[in-house]
Order: C-alpha cells, then structure tokens, then sequence
C-alpha cells in the first residue's frame, strides 16, 4: 500500500483519481460482455434454434480472437499510444454488443468476434499501462482492476437472465444492457487522450534474433495458461445448462454461475502476493489442480447442497490459476522484453488451446445426451494442468535460445 501511495503522491489527487477510475471500469469490461452470454446461452440456443456444439461457439470465437489479436496490440499501441489503442478497443466492443444483440445468427457472430478483438487489445495494454503509470504500485494496482475484472464478470452472469425476464428485454436486451458500462468507461477514458503519449517501445528478445518458442519451461506456462482458461470458459458457457437439466430454474442457474465467479474474486487479490513472497510455487499448483479436481469430480453428482460446494471450489481453483498464470510471465523471465513475448506467446497459444473446451464440451454431450463423457473430459485437462503446472511452477527461469 505505500508503494502504491508513493506512486499516487507524484500526481495531483484528481488526476490521479480519474486514472484510478478508469483502469477499474477497463478491468470491469474485460469478463462482463462474455460473462454475459454463459447464463443465457440456452435462450440464444433455443431462439435461434442452434445445436449444442454451435452454441458453444459463442464462447469459444472470442477466445481465438484474443489468440490471433493479442499479438498485434503492442503494435497498435505502438503507432496510437497505448491511450489511444485502449479507447479505440473500448469503441469496438461497444459496436460489437450492439451488433450481437440484432437480429440474425450472423451479427451474433460478427459482433462476438467484434467484441473478442476488442477485449483481447485491453487485455494485453491494461498491464503495461499500469506498469508505465504506476510503476511503485504495479502489485496493488493490478490486484484492484482484477476484482473489479472478476466482480463485474460475476454481477453479469447474474443478473444476465433476470435483465432478459424484466419488461420483455429478451436475451438481446440483456446483452446489449452491458454496452452502458462500455460507454461509461469511454467518457471517463476521454481526459487520458487529451494529455496521451506514444509509449517507450517495449524490448523485445525476439527483435535481437532470439525466441523463447523453443523453451520447454514457455511451454509448460502458456499450456498451464491454456488449460486453466479451457476450464473457465467452458464452465462458464455450460455450467448453467448443465444445472438447469437437474431442475435449477433459470435464475438460480446463472447465480450459481455468479457464485463461481465471486468465489475467485479474493483468491485473485491474494495468490500474486503470496506467490511472489515463494521462491516454489509448486505447492500452489498442486493445491489449485487438487481443488478443480474434487470439484469437477463432484459435478457428476446432483446433490444440491454439494453442489454448491463444487461449485465454490471450481472457483477459487479458477482464481488461483488465473493468478499464477499471470505472476508466472514475470517470475520465470529475466527481463521486461522477456516478460512480454512470454505473456504473447501463452495469451496466444493458450487462448488457441483454450477455445476448443466449450466446442468439445458440447459436442460430447451432443453425441452421448449425458454430462459424464464431457465432465471427464475437464478431469483429463486438469491432470494436464498439474503436469504442466508442477513444471512451469518450479524454480527457474525462460532461457530464450538462438534462432536458427
């Protein structure tokens, strides 16, 4: 917190304030328009009268879109500003839940795409950004945009379904409710424009002809990325469809969708701390792979008070796992170029691994008109989580090597 405070002191109160509240409700748009989708999605399913597998597409094509995106923002920031690139992706997002919630499969999907693009370039600015503007206090100020990120991801999946039964909304109008936090954001992002700067190039180990691709330690971080986003986005595209098959209304679906996510909101706060205070991190892993385990495992029962158990658990190991995915870009890097390619190279890569779970999910159930084929098939994941996990969580560091 005095890091933090040193950093706030170096700016007048309101400038700082301002700033303050505008990375928040940047976190805030992060999760909230995909969120949103997860609780509604047998809605969209049944109206527009889509297969399974097609509806977790919905999902998923944000997910690819983070991967084919993500590398290309440094570039953006680049040649705008990184104040700049951040708006132009808050416009794009609010264009694309507009155009998603018009009628048509086609707009759902070009606005979808829309939307992952957008998300993907605040996605790999935020950080950065924080770094550049509150260089004392990246630990705490990272730690406040993602409960915010989480908190508002959660308020979404919530009240999702209440917003599409309220006054005939429908699904569309549920959607589309979110672009007024997008809006929001804009007009308090609007004074960081007029006082904007093209950032310092970030060095780049790849530009000095090396590669962290042949990197087996890379690899076990960004598959330990993709593995754990694999288990968040398709719990959160089918978990609600799952409950509502064992008699959860609904509401009550897309609230306990909300309690998993409000279940990793303080986990997220706490683990970088305590990671960064751990010379091994294994233990971490271990416990996180052990804790999605027993509550995907519990998912294949239907005892509700124990559901609600599962459920909490599922959370706090996505909030974990989120977590160490992040601290592991710069505790197993030796520098802040490093750092980055590593974060490009597992948000690409991951994201790319990450988008087949919610098709596969739902294909599986489509195939075999059970939850048990496809609940076993997030266990199988998960113990890859924990292969990967006990290594890129181990002491050590990416050693980038010579191309060739």
């Amino acid at each position: 917190m005095e890091l933090y405070r040193a950093s706030f002191k170096k700016k007048s109160s309101w400038t700082t304030l301002l700033l303050l509240v505008g990375i928040i409700f940047i976190g805030a748009n992060l999760r909230a328009p995909l969120t949103a989708v997860g609780s509604l999605i047998p809605f969209i399913r049944d109206d527009l009268h889509m297969a399974n597998a097609l509806a977790g597409t919905i999902t998923t094509v944000p997910l690819l879109a983070f991967a084919l995106i993500s590398p290309l923002a440094p570039k953006l920031a680049r040649k705008r500003g990184m104040e700049q690139a951040i708006f132009i992706s808050l416009l794009l997002l609010a264009a694309g839940m507009i155009l998603r919630s018009l009628s048509g499969l086609t707009l759902l999907f070009a606005g979808t795409i829309l939307i992952g693009c957008a998300i993907a370039v605040s996605n790999v600015l935020l950080p950065g950004f924080i770094k550049t503007k509150f260089p004392r206090g990246v630990g705490i100020m990272t730690g406040i945009y993602s409960v915010f990120m989480n908190l508002f991801g959660a308020l979404s999946s919530g009240i999702s379904v209440p917003l599409s039964e309220w006054h005939g909304f429908g699904w569309r109008g549920a959607l589309v409710f979110w672009v007024l936090l997008t809006v929001t954001a804009m007009i308090i992002w609007i004074p960081q424009l007029i006082k904007s700067n093209k950032p310092h190039p970030i060095k780049d180990a790849a530009l000095e002809g090396k590669s962290i691709w042949k990197s087996p330690l890379a690899w076990k971080v960004t598959i330990f990325m993709g593995a754990q986003s694999l288990i968040f986005y398709t719990m959160m595209t089918w978990l609600p469809d799952l409950l509502q098959l064992r008699g959860y209304s609904n509401s009550s679906a897309g609230w306990m969708l909300s309690l998993m996510q409000f279940a990793l909101i303080p986990v997220t706060f706490f683990i970088p701390i305590i990671a960064d205070k751990m010379k091994n991190q294994q233990p971490l892993a271990i416990a996180t792979a052990v804790f999605y385990f027993i509550g995907i495992a519990g998912l294949l029962f239907s005892n509700a008070f124990l559901t609600i158990v599962w459920i909490i658990m599922i959370g706090i190991a996505s909030g974990s796992a989120f977590s160490l995915s992040m601290m592991f870009f710069t505790l197993r890097t030796e520098s802040s170029g490093e750092a980055a390619e590593l974060s490009g190279m597992a948000q690409s890569f991951g994201y790319l691994l990450a988008s087949i779970g919610p098709v596969l999910f739902g294909a599986l159930h489509d195939f075999t008109h059970s939850w048990t084929l496809p609940i076993i098939m997030l266990l199988i994941n998960t113990l890859l989580f924990l292969y990967v996990g006990i290594g890129a969580a181990k002491p050590g560091k990416v050693r980038s090597v010579s191309q060739s």
